[in-house]
């Protein structure tokens, strides 16, 4: 008699979300990379010779042309853009001829040395100023009302703004600390404080709103009409019911710093690649943008997959089809 077949094992959730979140990513990826490969050929004109100027020498630019393989079909050179990805490779600049690979390898530090402080900044300042302001300001009109007034009056100044006004006031008023240098830890002050007030302000203002929200639900009566210490109550009941709006939150925050590193890093002449690309653009070296462009749209795209991977774990529902 023959032995029943065993059916194969139902795809779980985590499997149906894993799959959908990688071929997002994938897609997108792929997305952004023809889209960087186009930016060179939808600009008006040779961007070569945009960036030499139209003076140069036309044995000059013809050199450079072909030194960049910019005069071959475009299928061989969107091949060969691809191919270059594969092995690490961005192209050349134009102004200098060194490795867009290079380049970016040599600025990327800067970049992150004041980037990944703002974000932990924000997150450690903001969910716990917001927990705190629900609790205190939750039956105190005054206290909610001081509260949202302070925090919106700052989360509407501009990056640049508030750089410029920190900078008027600690390095010029009060000159205690450096302009623009990347010399000391007194240097990096700034530049991560004008990065993340603005988005620590506005974290606690919605870590807020859904702390108020988690404080009304009956677990929470119940955690409270145990007696429990005040601390256990808000660190193992309401701390683990904000983790999913804040990591999907934090996650947009991280993400928006990428483009607020630009503005920051020109403010303080920080040389990351904030600073690099604005430089790029002014010299129309297009390949060094699409180069730049291409890290930092990877670098948010990899961002978003981390975020909705963090989410699902802390919340297993998210893992659902069509979320």
């Amino acid at each position: 008699m023959a032995l029943p077949r065993k059916r194969p094992a139902a795809r779980g959730p985590w499997t149906g979300f894993a799959l959908r979140r990688v071929v997002r990513l994938f897609v997108s990826l792929a997305v952004l990379v023809t889209a960087s490969f186009g930016m060179i050929h939808l600009v008006p004109g040779d961007p070569v010779r945009a960036a030499l100027g139209v003076t140069a020498d036309p044995a000059l630019v013809a050199a450079r042309q072909q030194a960049l393989g910019l005069d071959r079909p475009l299928p061989e050179q969107f091949w060969n853009f691809l191919t270059g990805l594969a092995q690490g490779r961005l192209g050349a600049s134009i102004t200098t001829e060194l490795p867009v690979a290079q380049i970016v390898a040599d600025r990327l530090p800067a970049t992150l040395e004041i980037a990944l402080p703002a974000f932990l900044m924000i997150m450690l300042v903001g969910i716990p100023l917001g927990m705190v302001a629900a609790v205190v300001t939750r039956e105190r009109r005054r206290g909610e009302l001081a509260f949202t007034s302070i925090t919106g009056a700052i989360g509407a100044v501009p990056e640049f703004l508030l750089a410029v006004g920190l900078i008027a006031l600690f390095a010029v008023a009060l000159p205690v600390l450096p302009v623009a240098s990347r010399a000391g830890l007194d240097s990096y002050v700034l530049p991560i404080l004008s990065l993340a007030l603005v988005p620590a302000v506005m974290l606690a203002r919605i870590v807020r709103v859904e702390t108020l929200k988690v404080l009304g639900e009956d677990y929470m009566r119940t955690a409270r009409a145990k007696l429990l210490p005040a601390r256990l109550v808000y660190i193992r009941h309401a701390l683990p019911n904000l983790l999913t709006s804040s990591l999907t939150i934090g996650g947009l925050l991280l993400t928006s710093l990428i483009a607020g590193t630009v503005l920051i890093e020109n403010v303080f002449a920080w040389p990351g690649l904030g600073m690099t690309i604005v430089q790029a653009i002014t010299q129309k070296d297009y390949p060094l943008v699409q180069g730049i462009v291409l890290v930092y749209g990877a670098a948010a795209l990899v961002i978003t997959f981390a975020v909705d991977v963090a989410v699902a774990m802390a919340d297993p529902r998210s893992t659902i089809r069509g979320s």
